[in-house]
């Protein structure tokens, strides 16, 4: 994650101040003590969102100093210490909620992707995630989703272009659109086709789709399709054919993902640890 984006730094400025408002009512009673506190997780899991606590703190007060115990992307055990701060009393509890909310969401995430990924351990099959996230923090639920092991799908509509069944529906098929899609958009650019028929999956290649997607389809149906999308891509003569041609499913229930490891496919993608993972339980303790 870039943490010197602007963008980054927006969204952080619009938390702080939805929180903060004019300023802690509390602050009169606390007189700027200097104290010290720490994290304490209260379940088992695995940790994101450290940089960001300390992005947030410097926001709210420069002077508090954080101690971060475990990065990115480690396990932790109940009642671990996960970090160390010390400061003005006044901005550790100002930044207190904002920062904890932050760090149990992405935690949630992080642990209910590395879940998933353990099951594909032993294969060359990678988890990816999808668009669907919260609007307005999808670049930290996705950052989240790295951290727990997986890779990012598309980040947005321009990041490449997937034609899904009402783009097939709407416009004039799989093949023309694959054509006016590779005339118009830069070469850097991948073009997918979400396939919803071995039919429609076979024609994605033929026109020179870049990646298909293979849409809910029985896993009989996928151990003899993907043999034939790969032979297809490796002996068609056609200049327009990707010869390493990415073949993704999904659709698919995040508990079965093992059946999955050797159909021959190279990506799962899932929304389940973004849309449906729980938020796991920090608490901040005075020290």
């Amino acid at each position: 994650m870039d943490f010197r984006s602007p963008k980054l730094h927006k969204i952080l400025d619009t938390w702080i101040e939805e929180d903060l408002g004019d300023g802690d009512l509390t602050r009169f009673v606390l007189n700027n003590r200097i104290a010290s506190a720490h994290w304490i997780a209260k379940e088992n899991g695995t940790f994101c969102g450290g940089d960001l606590i300390k992005l947030i703190f410097k926001k709210i007060d420069p002077q508090v100093d954080i101690q971060l115990l475990i990065e990115d992307g480690q396990k932790f055990e109940k009642n671990q210490r996960l970090l160390e701060l010390q400061g003005p009393s006044s901005s550790l509890v100002a930044g207190e909620r904002i920062t904890l909310n932050v760090a149990m969401h992405l935690s949630g995430i992080a642990t209910s992707t590395a879940l998933l990924v353990t099951k594909l351990s032993g294969s060359n099959v990678k988890l990816a995630d999808t668009r669907k996230t919260t609007p307005g923090i999808r670049i930290f639920e996705k950052y989240a989703f790295r951290c727990g092991g997986g890779i990012n799908h598309r980040l947005g509509l321009d990041d490449a272009a997937m034609l899904k069944e009402n783009h097939i529906e709407w416009s004039t098929g799989i093949s023309e659109s694959i054509k006016i899609l590779k005339g118009t958009i830069p070469w850097t650019k991948k073009v997918i086709v979400e396939a919803e028929t071995p039919t429609q999956a076979k024609e994605a290649v033929e026109a020179g789709a870049d990646g298909v997607l293979l849409d809910e389809m029985p896993i009989e149906t996928i151990e003899k399709l993907v043999p034939e999308l790969r032979q297809l891509s490796k002996t068609s003569k056609s200049k327009y054919v990707s010869k390493n041609i990415v073949i993704e499913v999904s659709g698919i229930n995040p508990n079965n993902l093992t059946d999955y490891i050797f159909t021959g496919i190279d990506l799962i993608s899932t929304s389940a640890p973004i849309t449906k993972s729980k938020w796991l339980d920090f608490s901040m303790r005075f020290n």
